[in-house]
């Protein structure tokens, strides 16, 4: 039998064609320095308690969330946080219904573990928002999951607890669960909504600490789940990561404990990005969310492909080509990065979209 081969084209580029010397293809808002934590060596050890999940750091993170201690879920990062919801909730033939344009990750999980995918769309012209009749449209009998990014990713758009209910009545009324990876919600701070996990029991959220705090080496990641299904996905994270790395559990509790203090630092770095980002591409066709850490610009009568490499090789600046989410006349563009690298990487951007 023939093995089929499944891998991200996305991770393989930011891997390992992304940087530049005007990096604006992170998502994230830039490192946290680990200095700033005042860790003491006596606060580390290699090893420590962790049947399923350190206790400590799920307390912590079921404060945070405003849930019960067995509705979470510790994970590494979103991305296995995703990887472990969707493998709790489909079997090989279950059809899951995405969104487009998305993260490519979401899409290659499905494809890896079987799923038949259908997609629903979230228009440039409507400022990407989710048109809950769209969806009904697109839901069938066979439907079992409803996967959707809030923050949109890749356009920063953000879906209301009106909407979302929308979607979770959808989703009830054929059997199915509603994903919702709020990985980006995490940039809106003190202003971010509860958690769609609030909504009902047919709602899975996922999240961590990496894009709104710069946290992305802790992989400090979580699910929120009605307890029956995140018991489901304990014991299935056995096969995955059977324990975590302590050193990173330990760290992650104390950045929760210092949380405001992280993303004063972060509010401060994306305030100056944002106004830099509106002086060097006022004239650019986006669309401009009120907040999160990416923006999806169009182009206008380009070659995608040769824009991106004049962009490299010229101007110096890097950002994510928009055929990794399925809509190759766009382009996405981090705006969490070092202050002084952001604005004269969205300077240059400017020009080179100015260029013609």
């Amino acid at each position: 039998m023939k093995k089929r081969t499944i891998r991200s084209s996305y991770m393989e580029w930011a891997k390992l064609r992304s940087p530049a010397r005007y990096n604006l293809a992170g998502s994230g808002v830039m490192s946290y320095p680990l200095a700033e934590l005042a860790i003491r060596p006596e606060d580390l050890e290699i090893n420590g308690p962790n049947d399923f999940g350190y206790p400590p750091l799920l307390e912590r993170l079921a404060r945070k969330a405003g849930v019960a201690l067995d509705c979470v879920v510790e994970a590494i990062g979103t991305s296995q946080a995703n990887h472990l919801a969707m493998a709790a909730t489909l079997d090989p033939g279950d059809e899951v219904l995405i969104e487009r344009p998305t993260y490519g990750l979401l899409v290659d999980v499905a494809e890896y573990i079987g799923a038949d995918l259908r997609r629903f769309e979230r228009r440039h012209e409507d400022g990407y928002r989710i048109d809950p009749d769209e969806v009904k449209r697109q839901v069938t009998p066979r439907t079992r999951l409803i996967v959707i990014t809030n923050l949109h990713n890749p356009s920063s758009a953000y879906t209301d607890e009106a909407t979302l209910r929308g979607i979770g009545r959808i989703a009830e009324r054929v059997g199915a669960r509603v994903l919702v990876d709020e990985v980006y919600l995490e940039a809106m701070f003190e202003q971010a909504p509860r958690s769609s996990f609030h909504l009902g029991p047919q709602f899975v959220a996922t999240s961590s600490l990496t894009k709104g705090y710069g946290l992305s080496g802790l992989r400090c990641g979580w699910i929120l789940a009605e307890a029956a299904l995140a018991e489901r996905m304990l014991h299935l994270n056995d096969l995955f990561n059977a324990t975590a790395a302590h050193p990173a559990e330990l760290l992650s509790v104390i950045a929760l404990d210092h949380l405001p203090k992280i993303a004063e630092r972060a509010r401060k770095i994306l305030a100056a990005n944002r106004t830099k980002m509106d002086a060097a591409l006022k004239n650019v066709d986006v669309f401009r969310p009120e907040h999160g850490t990416v923006i999806f610009p169009g182009l206008r009568n380009r070659e995608p492909e040769e824009f991106f490499r004049t962009l490299r090789e010229k101007y110096e600046v890097s950002v994510v080509p928009g055929r990794f989410f399925e809509e190759p006349g766009h382009f996405r563009v981090g705006i969490g990065g070092e202050p002084a690298m952001t604005a004269e990487g969205l300077e240059r951007l400017g020009t080179a979209l100015s260029a013609g």
